[in-house]
């Protein structure tokens, strides 16, 4: 049995998130005790007790969603002596990027905290509000060679790209808020559904330079060390496991592609993955792991029994 962990990305955020985990473990209120103290705010507060709009901005979701991740990871060792090396591959989508190496020991989780504060400032701060729009292409007509069409198209007014390819039927386009429109309206003419996103940003296209540009700085002086576990890169989607490559991918990604998509075909073929755990908040990669790779076996880690049930599958699968 082959497995991939895999870390969920902004959108996944909800309130009291992580409460089922800090309300049992003491290994998971660790971890949020230590986010707080790196950032210097009370965000596990926030995480339970909102305001909601609070939470989700970009600075605070992007912690606070590693923080859930890297809380679930560590309870799996302290409580049910699982460890990041009972996986095969590590992936996480955009900020789970982060959370996927800090759980794999490439960073630390004082400085992931800080890092993914700063990514999210940094990301808010490149393009004004109401400058910039991103929308998700939907339906069974919706592939990427359909989502690059419609953002050619769109380019005829400003910036478009496509800037999550998530799984056939789910691709995601970012650019200028004019040219999305326009891409929006000519991915409907080829067959597809277009859902506008409620972000504060225009993520993961070029409009998010002045990000990239942050982020290579603070990324310059982080410690970055090997990953105790392949960890497979948004931008390649393919493995990476030198730190100094991984420092560049980090700050490519800010205004790259997230490759989920080839990535979960990858790890289902090539790397002949056969259980997809998705650690943390939410189950949006259990849904699009299910469609990459529906022959795999597909469990999202989110509450105590999940943990439990996962332990004990592995326990019989020794």
């Amino acid at each position: 049995m082959s497995i991939a962990l895999l870390f969920p990305g902004q959108g996944s955020q909800a309130l009291r998130m992580g409460c089922h985990l800090s309300d049992v473990f003491a290994a998971a209120r660790d971890v949020l005790a230590e986010v707080d103290d790196a950032l210097g705010q009370n965000l596990s507060q926030i995480m339970r007790e909102g305001p909601e709009d609070l939470l989700t901005l970009t600075e605070n979701a992007q912690p606070a969603l590693m923080a859930v991740s890297i809380a679930t990871m560590r309870t799996l060792k302290a409580d049910f002596g699982i460890d990041v090396t009972a996986a095969d591959y590590v992936a996480g989508h955009s900020l789970g990027e982060y959370s996927a190496l800090c759980a794999a020991g490439s960073l630390t989780l004082s400085d992931t905290a800080r890092l993914l504060k700063l990514r999210g400032q940094a990301m808010q701060r490149a393009v004004p509000v109401g400058q910039g729009s991103m929308a998700s292409l939907i339906g069974p007509k919706t592939d990427l060679a359909l989502a690059e069409e419609a953002a050619r198209a769109g380019s005829a007014a400003g910036v478009c790209v496509v800037a999550n390819d998530n799984v056939a039927g789910n691709v995601v386009i970012s650019g200028d808020k004019a040219a999305v429109e326009l891409a929006i309206a000519k991915a409907k003419e080829l067959g597809a559904r277009a859902i506008p996103l409620n972000v504060s940003a225009p993520f993961h296209c070029p409009l998010m330079q002045p990000a990239a540009d942050e982020m290579a700085v603070a990324l310059a002086t982080a410690a970055i060390a090997a990953p105790a576990v392949a960890v497979i890169a948004n931008v390649t989607a393919r493995i990476e496991t030198d730190p100094e490559v991984i420092r560049k991918q980090l700050v490519e990604q800010v205004t790259g592609r997230v490759r989920w998509r080839e990535s979960m075909e990858w790890m289902a073929t090539e790397g002949g993955v056969t259980r997809f755990v998705e650690v943390g908040a939410g189950k949006v990669l259990t849904g699009m792991a299910k469609r990459a790779a529906p022959d795999a076996e597909h469990v999202p880690l989110n509450t105590p029994e999940d943990l439990e049930a996962f332990a004990k599958s592995l326990q019989g699968a020794e």
